[in-house]
């Protein structure tokens, strides 16, 4: 319980067994559930999970591979079925990524405005400060800025990191996301905020840290054009609706 709220934190993972143990160990004691979503790793990972022996962690496995968004997609509705110790109105469900790149210290920072009420979705910014982006590749750095601004445009709100996946989101609001059609693979980020604009909802960005250790990057150059089609979706969306 975190000021009130409940906080469940959503962790996909694919091909994660020698990280996803420190993550979990990492997720403070205030977090109430822990959700994992096995992607169809082919390297243990599930094992991995298990051998933490969190009683907070629910474990779940995709029979075949579906994407980072389709097991996001699937921690979202497990997260939505879990009872709420309240009226739900200040819970939190939080993306926390298995590859260890997503620091547990900023969880406070993305939790709050939700809980207070203040926000329905909280994205992380890696961009807000020298510090926080100093270990970000160059190439990194340039694509998420271009997609950032791109994402803007096309949804119709400023948005300074478009591509992080560190994000909280309230109960409510995660309930009446298209879960379904939500894209399942590189790119959710982009087409999650297109619906959240849709519906108006209040979206928040604050600093968190980036890092980069020993986890390994899946996203390839032949990805960017899948992302560019969805924010290219999010635009004519937002056409067609105003």
């Amino acid at each position: 319980m975190w000021k009130g709220g409940r906080v469940i934190v959503v962790v996909p993972a694919w091909e994660e067994a020698p990280r996803i143990g420190r993550v979990l160990v990492s997720i403070p004691e205030w977090v109430d559930a822990i959700v994992v979503v096995d992607d169809a790793s082919r390297d243990g990972t599930s094992d991995a999970v298990r051998a933490v022996g969190d009683a907070r962690v629910e474990l779940v496995r995709h029979d075949r591979n579906r994407g980072v968004g389709a097991a996001i997609a699937t921690g979202y509705r497990l997260a939505l079925a879990t009872a709420s110790a309240t009226d739900g109105a200040r819970d939190a469900v939080v993306v926390m990524a298995g590859d260890g790149q997503m620091d547990p210290r900023d969880l406070p920072a993305l939790v709050d405005p939700v809980v207070e009420g203040v926000a329905d979705y909280v994205k992380g910014d890696r961009f807000q400060s020298r510090e926080h982006r100093a270990p970000m590749p160059v190439a990194r750095f340039v694509g998420g800025r271009l997609f950032s601004v791109a994402t803007s445009v096309a949804i119709g709100r400023r948005i300074s990191d478009s591509q992080c996946g560190y994000t909280a989101i309230s109960r409510a609001a995660c309930a009446k996301l298209d879960l379904d059609g939500l894209w399942p693979r590189y790119g959710y980020p982009n087409d999650l905020l297109s619906q959240l604009a849709l519906r108006r909802y209040r979206v928040a960005e604050v600093p968190v840290r980036a890092v980069y250790a020993d986890e390994v990057s899946r996203l390839k150059a032949s990805h960017l054009p899948l992302i560019a089609g969805i924010i290219v979706r999010a635009w004519v969306r937002r056409l067609r609706v105003s």
